[in-house]
């Protein structure tokens, strides 16, 4: 059986990183609370704007016009476009290519380009074979090969041997030297300066970057916390001083107000201009007939 995957283990960390840590984050949540509570303030205007007045507006102003002239106007232009297209076009163009183009051109590829094309491949494979090949062949066999010896011989005591000497002689030696003075005067100071200088100052950069990030994490969440614990006690404020005396007057004066008016005014209104226009139309009736 395999064995189990464990977590790794952190190791402990030093007073060091926590004389950092605690400082940064104590700064950085006293900057991202305001802003968190402003961004979230920002955002509920935001969605209250989108919801209330964009949303309707849009689809009043964009929507529905535009839905309108896509289906009504311009989905029937489209296809009759297509379908003059199609026809005074496409179909016209097709026939052109395919009787006036391509016809003629298969006609003259089989009957005139095809047979001269091969009369004159024979007519060059007879002039390479006579005037290149057999010359050449010639003086090979003549002239270059029983002189291919000597210059064989030439090309090694005059170019090898020296060439071997100098390599071994003058230019293993300078490399040799110039690999020293590389390996003294460059790579040992650059891996100096990497191992003691450049690697500890990124570990240190990193680190500082780590608790940074960490630390407007840690305050983002914060900030987003005590952003809607004061949105509840807003909210709460607002209600006891302004939503429920509104709601107490609407329930206790607007809405028995409203009956009254309904019983004791609009409903014997109604009644009596019913009545009248009744007796009206009797009226009317009995004087017509």
């Amino acid at each position: 059986m395999e064995p189990e995957m464990r977590p790794a283990r952190r190791e402990p960390e030093g007073c060091l990183v926590a004389a950092v840590r605690l400082p940064v984050r104590i700064v950085v949540l006293v900057v991202v609370v305001p802003v968190r509570m402003l961004w979230d303030l920002l955002a509920l205007c935001a969605r209250t704007l989108h919801r209330t007045v964009l949303r309707p507006l849009g689809r009043c102003l964009l929507v529905i016009p535009f839905t309108w002239l896509w289906r009504a106007v311009l989905t029937p232009l489209g296809r009759g476009a297509g379908r003059l297209v199609q026809y005074l076009v496409v179909a016209p163009a097709v026939w052109g290519w395919r009787y006036l183009v391509v016809a003629p051109a298969r006609w003259l590829w089989r009957s005139v380009l095809v047979p001269v094309g091969r009369g004159l491949a024979r007519l060059a494979d007879a002039l390479l074979t006579y005037l290149v090949v057999a010359p050449a062949r010639w003086l090979w066999r003549g002239v270059l090969a029983p002189a291919g010896a000597g210059i064989a011989w030439l090309v090694r005591h005059l170019v090898v041997v020296p060439a071997l000497w100098g390599w071994r002689w003058v230019l293993v030696p300078v490399g040799r030297g110039a690999a020293w003075l590389l390996r003294t005067l460059v790579a040992v100071p650059l891996v100096t300066l990497w191992r003691w200088v450049l690697v500890p100052l990124g570990r240190g950069l990193a680190f500082l970057g780590r608790e940074v990030a960490a630390a407007f994490a840690v305050a983002w969440r914060v900030a987003g916390y005590v952003s809607r614990a004061a949105g509840r006690a807003v909210k709460w404020a607002l209600w006891q001083t302004v939503g429920r005396p509104a709601r107490w007057f609407y329930r206790s004066v607007c809405t028995p107000l409203g009956h009254f008016a309904r019983d004791a005014v609009w409903r014997p209104a109604r009644d009596a201009v019913r009545a009248a226009l009744s007796a009206a139309r009797r009226t009317l009736r009995r004087a017509l007939l």
